[in-house]
């Protein structure tokens, strides 16, 4: 647990209205820190990938089992007033951002706690930053806009009003998503819908055979 500071979690609060979110920097502890952006999968397209159908290095790979702990589980229950230690939990990687991504979306309601890890060096770029809104229209009616600067956490409780979104951005864009699932069967259901799209994704990023010349 010493890559991540749950003592920063601990003291961070947490904002109730319209939505429970709270933003947390510097989530990953600076010793961990090179080595978790040297392992972080190489992912080439764009689309969230289950965490099982990448290559992390072994920094990542711990950082995971760090995340299915118990520990983290009872440190977001507290966190957030819910019993998160039986819900199952949902881990997917992003590698790459293209011009559809961002759009102004709640998560499904098969998601209880939304969590975003992020693995960028200092953001300079206007779009990407992820914007948690009041708004299911209107990318401008912000509550907070987070850059998604290396090691920034952002956690969220889902709801019908749990609105965010971003500017479009196209290039690299890291980050860990991991989610505390309603039941384990939505789980399973949201791991295989990732993992079709990111072999469609694969295959169309391939380039094209050469042609075969007589």
């Amino acid at each position: 647990m010493n890559m991540l500071d749950l003592e920063a979690l601990a003291r961070t609060p947490l904002t109730r209205e319209p939505f429970d979110f709270m933003v947390v920097p510097n989530f990953i502890r600076p010793e961990a820190a090179v080595a978790l952006k040297q392992d972080f999968p190489a992912i080439p397209y764009p689309g969230l990938l289950p965490v099982e159908a990448t290559r992390p290095g072994p920094s990542f790979s711990a950082l995971v089992e760090t995340l299915q702990s118990s520990e983290l589980a009872i440190a977001f229950s507290q966190k957030f007033g819910l019993d998160l230690l039986d819900r199952p939990m949902m881990i997917t990687v992003r590698g790459q951002c293209d011009a559809r991504d961002g759009r102004i979306h709640t998560d499904s309601e098969t998601k209880v706690v939304t969590c975003l890890l992020y693995f960028n060096e200092s953001w300079e770029e206007s779009g990407g930053r992820l914007r948690l809104l009041r708004s299911p229209t209107d990318l401008n009616d912000v509550i907070a806009e987070v850059p998604p600067d290396f090691g920034t956490l952002i956690a969220f409780r889902r709801s019908d009003n749990s609105y965010h979104g971003h500017e479009p951005y196209v290039g690299p864009r890291r980050y860990v998503m991991f989610n505390w699932m309603a039941t384990t069967f939505a789980a399973r259901r949201e791991i295989l819908k990732h993992r079709l799209s990111a072999m469609v994704k694969r295959n169309f990023s391939q380039p094209a055979p050469e042609p075969a010349h007589a």
